[in-house]
């Protein structure tokens, strides 16, 4: 009986969600986004230690019927993220795959206190990358760096006053020229790219809502 939730799926397996934009987000002229969400085990008790380690919690742990329990929080920047405790449902059933997440980027304004906040929350491993004459770039590894590397930290650039710190999206693809063809056909708009890296490719778009995200081409992890 509450709002709908759609669910987006790649050969029957669940990937992302989508849901009707809050009016009160509506009302504060915050536009439509993607919003991330990352695995514990306990949501109580992460929410908790989140607190302890100078975050917000914005929404305190609540059940999703049986699939799960979650919680809104900020880390001490103001960035926003979810936290999902899976009981019934993991989340995204497949990643690292056309259509499906691959990365998260933070754009943060103080990559130190962010770097020190999740990892004494999640236990990541946070590695300043060489970059030569680009712009600087944190690479994030969980599990202590066993579990491989799922995002990245940057810093807000001058030209991005009065955007906020936040996460972004990316989704895998076989080709990003083919992709921001496709976007534009459906109704959405490149922001930048492509920008070739050396592990291959990607840009941002827009969906026609204004919506943010990123696609990339790459060898992407099994």
């Amino acid at each position: 009986e509450g709002e709908p939730y759609t669910l987006a799926r790649v050969d029957g397996a669940r990937v992302a969600g989508l849901t009707p934009q809050q009016p009160q987000q509506r009302e504060a002229g915050i536009p439509p986004h993607w919003f991330n969400y990352i695995t514990v085990t306990s949501a109580d008790e992460t929410a908790e230690r989140a607190k302890e380690l100078g975050g917000t919690v914005h929404a305190v742990p609540f059940d999703v019927m049986e699939q799960g329990r979650m919680a809104v929080m900020a880390d001490p920047t103001g960035t926003m993220f979810g936290i999902w405790e899976p009981r019934g449902s993991i989340g995204a059933e497949r990643v690292n795959e056309p259509g499906t997440l691959t990365w998260n980027d933070l754009a943060t304004n103080d990559v130190d206190a962010a770097s020190e906040f999740y990892s004494g929350l999640f236990g990541w491993s946070v590695e300043k990358l060489d970059t030569g004459d680009a712009p600087p770039y944190w690479s994030i590894s969980h599990e202590g760096g066993a579990g491989g590397r799922n995002g990245g930290m940057r810093e807000l650039t001058p030209d991005e006053e009065g955007v906020p710190p936040n996460w972004a999206a990316y989704f895998a693809v076989e080709s990003v020229d083919e992709a921001l063809a496709k976007a534009q056909e459906l109704g959405g708009s490149t922001l930048f790219g492509p920008l070739d890296v050396p592990t291959g490719k990607f840009a941002a778009i827009h969906d026609p809502q204004r919506a943010a995200f990123s696609v990339v081409e790459s060898e992407f992890d099994e």
